[in-house]
């Protein structure tokens, strides 16, 4: 079982409104609540998504496996994330997911977490975007990836994964053995930016792999080109800095890897 969590901050302005609703319907089409749950994090959206996440809702009704939970304001994506994973049961993986993604695959979330329980020392398992740099051939060693085949009895499918350095955001399960380890997402002391790049460090200090399930399609649906994506671009450069710092203190162990719901 898996605890899929979905933040969301959307207002007329940033144009986002449509890029939730596409992601609710990928949810709803491909993501079975009889075997995971659903946490929707509305991190101060507006009026517009607010009526899109009650219709998805009102799909669900009666369900116990649908959660809801509204800010006041937008706290930033993975302290959002955080509320979520509060409610993460023992045993439980955790599912991280943007609210720009369209995904093809029927059952995707079955599969991450098929390849977690095959290989515990898989600790992150994310679907792999076109436009991620991660490749066996690439010249730059942070960018090198290597292929592995999964161990598999007669029968089963097979299963191949991308080890990488960091796996880079969309959508991304974390193991229940990994956060029992390391626990939430860290925030940088901003809104955005590098806490999946962070968690994969955390993730490797803790002594676990971190891979791409590169046979799954994933959309990436965010056009781009907007003020607001470039005020998210100029925003992630400032604290370019205070995350190298902060990876390197991971990696000499001078900062403990484990993290709460609410540390900064």
């Amino acid at each position: 079982m898996a605890l899929i969590c979905m933040a969301m901050y959307d207002t007329e302005e940033n144009d986002r409104v449509w890029l939730t609703i596409e992601t609710l319907k990928t949810l709803r089409q491909t993501v079975s609540l009889a075997k995971h749950r659903i946490v929707l994090v509305d991190n101060g959206s507006c009026q517009r998504t607010k009526d899109a996440i009650l219709a998805f809702q009102t799909w669900y009704a009666g369900s116990n496996k649908l959660t809801v939970i509204t800010l006041p304001k937008n706290i930033g994506t993975a302290r959002a994330i955080n509320k979520g994973w509060q409610l993460r049961q023992p045993g439980e993986h955790a599912v991280k997911m943007d609210n720009d993604v369209q995904i093809e695959y029927l059952d995707w979330a079955d599969e991450l977490e098929r390849a977690v329980n095959i290989d515990p020392t898989i600790g992150i398992a994310g679907l792999k975007r076109t436009d991620c740099e991660e490749t066996p051939w690439n010249k730059s060693e942070w960018y090198r990836s290597t292929l592995h085949m999964l161990p598999h009895e007669r029968g089963d499918p097979w299963i191949i994964v991308e080890e990488a350095n960091h796996v880079m955001g969309t959508c991304q399960l974390y193991s229940s053995l990994l956060l029992d380890k390391i626990g939430y997402l860290y925030q940088m002391g901003g809104l955005y930016g590098f806490d999946d790049a962070l968690a994969s460090a955390r993730a490797h200090v803790a002594g676990f792999r971190t891979v791409f399930l590169p046979h799954i399609p994933i959309v990436h649906l965010d056009p781009g080109g907007t003020e607001y994506t470039k005020w998210k671009s100029d925003y992630g450069w400032e604290y370019m800095k205070k995350f190298n710092a902060t990876r390197l203190a991971y990696e000499n162990g001078t900062r403990p890897v484990y993290q709460g719901p609410e540390d900064e």
